[in-house]
């Protein structure tokens, strides 16, 4: 508990300004090509799609922008901003705390007294659909994926997504090594 307790501590000292937000942002000094990202997204769609699912998809980079959004076809609009608020929240909480899925994330806001706390804070959610995309142990970008009938089904479309393309994230990472 006080591991937790230090951790919220971190969080809200980065928020406040105390911390530099550069502490969260990736030292692998890799850049998940756009080429990629098109790739990894089109995958997590084609997967839910296959199983009926209209949904949105959502690639961030280390710091949490957006590299990648894209609306697939007949989801609603709300999905946009749960894709790319899962993703947020694996690539800014997740090195953190050390979880790789928003689902990780969910079941921790779950278990602890201080984690509805730290889903309050701006664009986190604590909601499964979001996959750490890792070089080696570093979280290099994220795909977020919101809109099918329920988060276990998201976060299977954005392992996917992340699966088709996980082999040359590393292969790239270590070329910059």
């Amino acid at each position: 508990m006080l591991r937790f307790l230090l951790k919220v501590g971190v969080v809200l000292a980065m928020i406040r300004g105390i911390i530099p937000a550069e502490a969260q942002v990736a030292s692998a000094n890799y850049a998940l090509p756009l080429s990629l990202a098109i790739e990894a997204a089109a995958e997590a769609v084609r997967v839910c799609e296959s199983n009926g699912y209209a949904v949105s998809v959502s690639v961030v980079d280390p710091s949490g922008v957006v590299k990648l959004q894209a609306k697939g076809d007949h989801s609603t609009i709300h999905t946009r901003d749960s894709s790319f608020r899962k993703a947020y929240t694996v690539v800014t909480l997740g090195p953190i705390f050390r979880f790789d899925a928003s689902s990780a994330f969910a079941q921790m806001v779950a278990k602890s007294p201080a984690g509805q706390a730290i889903a309050s804070l701006p664009d986190i959610l604590p909601l499964a659909g979001g996959v750490a995309i890792k070089a080696g142990d570093e979280i290099v970008a994220a795909l977020g994926v919101g809109g099918a009938p329920g988060g276990d089904k998201d976060e299977a479309c954005a392992r996917a997504g992340v699966v088709k393309i996980q082999d040359r994230v590393v292969a790239g990472a270590q070329r910059r090594s």
